[in-house]
């Protein structure tokens, strides 16, 4: 009798404390996760955001050679690194018809329609920066496994973007349809992570996987650092325009809602549909999550389609994404 008084009184209270320091444990890491992104992140983005207001054609020098050279350097690095395997294709597929499949919606029910009623609206509410932040974030925040589901959402949203942005955004009387395939295919060819994957695929055709893996993993990661200063130059530079940036209307409040908040969200039911664990649902709800993409910017000024609301929607998103994409990894890891 005595025993099993003294075993009623004990269990609660060391059930309490075991209960107590796990929770503890699991707030230190997401603390720390926080702390990771601000650490790696943030400061990068100020530094760019001071170059591009202050030296703005600099800026759009490097922009162009690491787009170029850097972010395919970057990708092989990181491949390379990780090996390729079905994951990438697996989470392109999943960016490229989730993007597609919410832009028939967007455009189908009257209900989206009005509230984003133009393609600019839409793209920038669903290409994220996957390139220049995303993959930043991921390595911040993920285990260095997950950048072949990171960089195959990134591949996907590219070629998304430069296969069907283009064409929505172009005038109808512009349209030449040899003259755009041509110019589809070069894009394609031409995105960053297309050029990374096929430098990967020459490495294991010569087997050099091993000795360049090892080679570029250092300068990868030092891309991935200017690619987070490049954002930075370009809110810099948005900054020096007369653009009221903050004077936001309805439809430019809906895109910022859709990129940041009902894309994510999307995109962990796509990933519990396909019982995904914690880091493939980390890795691709965190690339959803993304601000807008440099590329809005690059297509709406390139067919002269509403400049301003790409660079305001790419300015706001980037700033608010600061605070909603560690939300989105604290709230991840409470969920698994």
């Amino acid at each position: 009798m005595q025993c099993g008084k003294l075993f009623k009184l004990n269990f609660p209270k060391k059930s309490k404390y075991l209960y107590y320091k796990k929770g503890r444990i699991i707030l230190l890491k997401k603390i720390n996760t926080i702390y990771a992104l601000f650490i790696n992140i943030i400061p990068f983005l100020i530094f760019g955001f001071f170059i591009g207001k202050r030296k703005p054609k600099l800026s759009e020098s490097i922009a162009i050679k690491l787009i170029k050279y850097g972010i395919p350097l970057s990708v092989m690095g990181l491949l390379l690194k990780e090996g390729i395997d079905i994951d990438l294709i697996k989470t392109a597929l999943i960016a490229f018809f989730s993007i597609g499949f919410l832009i028939l919606i967007i455009n189908y029910l009257p209900f989206f329609k009005t509230r984003l009623p133009n393609y600019s609206l839409q793209l920038a509410g669903l290409i994220g920066n996957t390139s220049f932040l995303g993959i930043p974030i991921a390595i911040a925040l993920l285990p260095s496994s997950t950048i072949n589901l990171t960089i195959g959402f990134d591949l996907g949203t590219t070629l998304f973007a430069w296969i069907f942005g283009p064409f929505f955004l172009q005038k109808k009387g512009d349209s030449k349809t040899d003259h755009y395939f041509v110019e589809l295919l070069k894009a394609i060819l031409n995105s960053p992570a297309s050029r990374g994957i096929i430098g990967v695929l020459f490495a294991y055709l010569f087997g050099l996987e091993s000795v360049l893996g090892d080679y570029l993993w250092i300068p990868a990661r030092i891309v991935i650092v200017l690619a987070i200063v490049v954002v930075g130059t370009r809110l810099g530079i948005i900054t020096n325009s007369k653009t009221r940036l903050f004077n936001l209307k309805k439809g430019i409040r809906y895109s910022i809602i859709l990129k940041l908040f009902i894309l994510p969200i999307i995109i962990f039911l796509v990933s519990q549909a396909l019982n995904f664990d914690f880091n493939e649902t980390s890795a691709v709800v965190l690339q959803a999550g993304t601000p807008s993409a440099v590329s809005t910017i690059l297509m709406a000024e390139a067919y002269k389609t509403n400049q301003k609301i790409a660079a305001k929607i790419l300015f706001t998103t980037t700033l608010i994404s600061l605070i909603t994409i560690p939300i989105l990894a604290f709230l991840l890891n409470f969920a698994y």
